[in-house]
């Protein structure tokens, strides 16, 4: 059974929820420009770039391209960047960095400790991030509340901190999601359909199993308050 089958479910105010944002994403174009979209290429950041290209904002896409990612985020890279009407810009990890973080830690440091592991996502994601952001007035994330306890607070727009982010998903269902790739045959990544609903670098992901939380497949081998990489803690700038 694909993702779509499984859990395209509209929640009863998914109209409301469509139009609150498109006027978020047309009033985040217009009013805080230079702005961009961080991708994952998961299900919620493929509908955000769906929109951004159906809606024609002058909005750039970017991706972090770890060197640990699944072929299959690869190949959806690459048929993003084919047919995206929003520029979409690739940023790589320091390649000397790597090196040396591989040299001295090996291949799989992550699996040894919750410091390593942060390590490896820092060098591989979070230093891009900040080069991604550099300039830029404000970003646009596919955060939902539902997606863990540590995002049940997610606002609309977040603020808090120097550069403005925008969650124009916050309060979207995983069925609000599902339903609108349905409904706009969005192009989306296929492990989806094997019970990856979060998806990031091969070495710290998995299928889950029914019940498990939506995130469980992320560094499953952590503590529940350790499963962030730092792309979304606050205070990094």
């Amino acid at each position: 059974m694909s993702a779509i089958e499984l859990h395209a479910r509209p929640s009863k105010d998914y109209a409301r929820k469509l139009d609150e944002t498109q006027k978020l994403l047309v009033r985040a174009a217009s009013a805080y420009s230079p702005l961009t979209q961080a991708s994952s290429l998961g299900a919620e950041d493929v509908v955000i770039t769906h929109l951004i290209n159906s809606l024609e904002l002058d909005i750039p896409v970017f991706v972090l391209e770890t060197g640990m990612l699944h072929p299959q985020t690869l190949d959806l890279l690459e048929r993003l960047k084919a047919s995206s009407r929003a520029p979409v810009k690739v940023y790589r990890p320091v390649q000397e960095s790597v090196v040396q973080f591989v040299k001295r830690e090996g291949n799989e440091p992550m699996y040894r400790s919750i410091e390593l592991r942060k390590a490896c996502c820092h060098i591989r994601k979070v230093e891009p991030l900040q080069r991604a952001l550099e300039g830029q007035r404000a970003w646009i994330t596919g955060l939902r509340r539902e997606q863990s306890a540590a995002r049940a607070e997610v606002p609309l727009i977040d603020e808090s901190e120097q550069r403005i982010k925008f969650n124009p998903l916050a309060d979207w269902t995983w069925g609000d999601v599902w339903h609108y790739i349905a409904q706009n045959r969005v192009d989306y990544h296929p492990l989806h359909d094997e019970f990856y609903p979060s998806i990031g670098c091969a070495p710290c992901t998995r299928a889950i199993s029914l019940g498990e939380d939506f995130r469980a497949g992320r560094w499953w081998w952590e503590d529940e308050a350790a499963k962030e990489c730092g792309l979304h803690v606050k205070n990094q700038e």
